[in-house]
């Protein structure tokens, strides 16, 4: 399965899912030609020359998420995979090519199986765990707090992509107005670096990949989001990478990537025993 990273953050977020002829694409915060030009950079175009994908599956209906997806199903003749909360809070076009999905039940796209969990935020937001007989890869974004059960959830997945939004010193002292410096540290907010670190410390063996994801570009710095996940990786034969805002970024689950030219990662060396998860709550 390759995985294509083509925008991570506020101002747009889409990655596709290849594998075995079939390509998904979660989320569409981007349009076509940022797709086409991403997809084209990354070589992801596939054997028929093909760059568009064959569905698209929406997290949650937050603009930067949702945002073009009804222009990809009326003009393209996309389906669109969403949540049954989603269907019911987003325009996504043509409802003959929309399809509901429970936020707890896989589902399949061609060779690939979906598994949502659903996530705490102030949209229904799911957790994806990617599946295509071979390997699979955890996406995880937009949560305030991580939830009971997210951690068994993306076990044994061999890529996992975890939000890191912000700096908790960057976020107090920033220029947001207090009243959304609140709702980004609450329980259904977003996750910062200290949190996602504290998943990632307690991630059982078997993750090669861990890209941290949808990093603000106002309250965080990848510089400090790697070296908090670096620490919470230590010991364990892992790679890190940072996505950044506009990919493309490209990572094979089958095996760790090549990192991007001055793209920090993690030390390797022997794997560290998993641990338990303690309890998390929002800050």
């Amino acid at each position: 399965m390759k995985i294509t990273i083509i925008a991570s953050g506020s101002g747009g977020n889409a990655t596709l899912f290849a594998s075995r002829g079939t390509r998904v694409l979660v989320d569409a915060g981007v349009g076509p030609r940022v797709l086409e030009q991403c997809l084209s950079a990354a070589a992801a175009g596939g054997a028929d020359g093909r760059l568009l994908p064959d569905a698209i599956v929406i997290t949650h209906a937050h603009a930067d998420h949702v945002g073009v997806a009804a222009r990809y199903n009326k003009k393209h003749k996309i389906p669109i995979y969403a949540s049954e909360a989603t269907v019911r809070a987003a325009e996504l076009g043509d409802p003959e090519r929309v399809r509901g999905f429970s936020s707890r039940e896989p589902f399949a796209v061609g060779a690939l199986t979906f598994s949502p969990r659903p996530l705490p935020h102030d949209a229904a937001q799911v957790a994806l765990v990617v599946d295509d007989g071979a390997r699979r890869a955890a996406l995880v974004t937009d949560l305030g707090e991580v939830p009971p059960g997210l951690l068994e959830h993306v076990a044994g997945c061999d890529v996992v992509m975890l939000e890191s939004n912000y700096d908790a010193g960057l976020l107090e002292a920033g220029p947001y107005p207090q009243h959304l410096k609140r709702r980004i540290r609450s329980a259904r907010g977003h996750l910062s670096n200290a949190q996602a670190c504290e998943l990632l410390a307690a991630l059982p063996g078997g993750t090669h990949t861990v890209a941290l994801m949808h990093l603000s570009e106002v309250n965080n710095r990848p510089e400090l989001a790697l070296d908090a996940a670096r620490e919470a990786l230590v010991g364990r034969r892992t790679r890190l990478v940072a996505a950044p805002p506009r990919g493309p970024l490209v990572l094979d689950a089958a095996a760790p990537p090549a990192p991007p030219p001055g793209a920090a990662r993690s030390s390797l060396g022997p794997p560290a025993p998993p641990r338990q998860l303690g309890l998390f709550t929002g800050i």
